[in-house]
């Protein structure tokens, strides 16, 4: 969903469980926590706090383990 990052609460390198939040996105003036949708390594953290998204934008790549 478009949105504004409010924080981002994982690193490069941190090691996540499915269903962890690692991302909490505001929209329509409502937190949203967006969680691991897998068990893995974060690989790559695209989003930037306090910036837009749009709805199909990549925010974390996790290495599925």
């Amino acid at each position: 969903m478009p949105g504004k990052i409010i924080d981002i609460l994982v690193r490069e390198g941190s090691t996540v469980l499915r269903g962890e939040p690692v991302v909490i996105l505001e929209a329509m003036k409502m937190q949203n926590e967006i969680q691991a949708t897998v068990n893995g390594t974060v690989i790559k953290v695209s989003a930037k706090a306090n910036t837009n998204v749009m709805k199909d934008d990549v925010l974390v790549e996790i290495k599925v383990e």
